[in-house]
């Protein structure tokens, strides 16, 4: 049973329907600032750092100290506190702030929803940080789609096919690709929030199982595809595994990226995000799997006429034709590229939502 009401001075907080009376009369006060006040209440006496706000409070969205210095400002404007004598909220310099009133607690059959439930079910977020993965997604397959469309327009082509086509199929080829797996990652995250769960293992999980789906169907139906038109398919393709990792990837570097990005510029914020990732591609093709460029490769190899080739990218390391050398470094290009976009499109959609 959790507390619905919280009393301490002439206050009282209604934890499930929102609401903070003063003397009986409500007192206005912003959503996130409630928030606030619900964490510091139902921890009185106990120190709250800055950390425990931007985690339970702004739930990751990057946050300066100054907006959390603001909400405790407002708060004790609402309470009629004064910060050098407080009667309820007194800060400890440099680590955070704590409840120090007297509080009552109050527990009814109402009580049955707990404060993180009821706090942090915002379906506007969902779709604005899951749509903002997707776009950032989508610019890195662009880029990707690019890197590999010059690649392979730069071999020998059948007559009547022109390095432009061959540019604009692989980009939008892995665009697609990139698009469907961005959605998954990217709302497999930001549905990681509607239970208000910041903490680097949910948000990994959220990532991990978004890609795990999309990248399993997309291996199915392609298998199907590649099987129904021509009566074959190629034996490795990138899916459900590989989706796993990537997606994981993106969650640890997004949540790393949320902690830096309150003290650093969003480029070098998501720098971790593209290290991380950077080494999910690379690690994929080391264990045996494959990521675009690979499955890209292997369906050329099925196909006795495709003179789609990637030896320009293989012969950069000494390698002839697409080599173990040439997948890994792609990979891991693609890895970064995928994780960084993600990362700074979700970034930026934070920091809009928490301005």
């Amino acid at each position: 049973m959790k507390s619905d009401s919280l009393r301490f001075g002439r206050f009282t907080l209604q934890i499930s329907s929102r609401r903070l009376h003063c003397d009986g009369v409500v007192v206005d006060v912003s959503s996130r600032y409630f928030d606030a006040l619900v964490l510091l209440a139902t921890n009185a006496g106990a120190l709250v750092s800055k950390d425990q706000f931007m985690d339970d409070v702004w739930r990751g969205v990057p946050v300066t100290d100054e907006a959390l210095t603001q909400c405790i400002r407002s708060l004790r404007r609402v309470l009629a506190d004064d910060a050098t004598r407080p009667m309820f909220i007194e800060t400890v310099p440099k680590h955070g702030y704590r409840f120090i009133a007297p509080v009552e607690r109050d527990v009814g059959p109402a009580a049955t929803t707990s404060v993180a439930t009821a706090t942090t079910t915002d379906w506007a977020t969902f779709w604005v940080l899951g749509g903002a993965g997707v776009v950032g997604g989508g610019l890195a397959g662009l880029l990707g789609g690019l890197f590999y469309g010059f690649a392979g327009a730069s071999q020998p082509m059948a007559s009547g096919m022109g390095a432009t086509s061959i540019v604009l199929v692989l980009t939008a080829i892995t665009v697609l690709v990139a698009l469907l797996g961005a959605a998954g990652v990217s709302f497999g995250i930001a549905a990681v929030g509607l239970w208000n769960s910041a903490r680097w293992s949910a948000t990994m999980a959220g990532g991990a199982v978004g890609g795990f789906l999309i990248g399993g169907i997309v291996k199915l139906l392609g298998l199907d595809a590649f099987n129904l038109v021509l009566g074959q398919s190629p034996t490795q393709m990138t899916g459900a595994l590989e989706g796993a990792v990537i997606g994981a990837a993106v969650g640890l570097g997004l949540w790393f990226g949320r902690r830096q990005v309150r003290h650093m510029p969003l480029r070098f914020a998501i720098l971790p995000a593209a290290l991380i990732g950077g080494l999910g591609g690379a690690g994929i093709v080391m264990a045996g799997g494959r990521l675009l460029g690979g499955s890209i490769y292997e369906l050329a190899r099925l196909l006795p006429q495709s003179r789609l080739r990637f030896d320009q990218i293989g012969g950069f390391f000494g390698e002839t034709g697409f080599g173990p050398i040439s997948q890994i470094v792609t990979a891991g290009l693609e890895g970064m590229l995928f994780a960084a976009g993600v990362t700074a499109a979700i970034l930026l959609a934070q920091r809009q939502r928490g301005a």
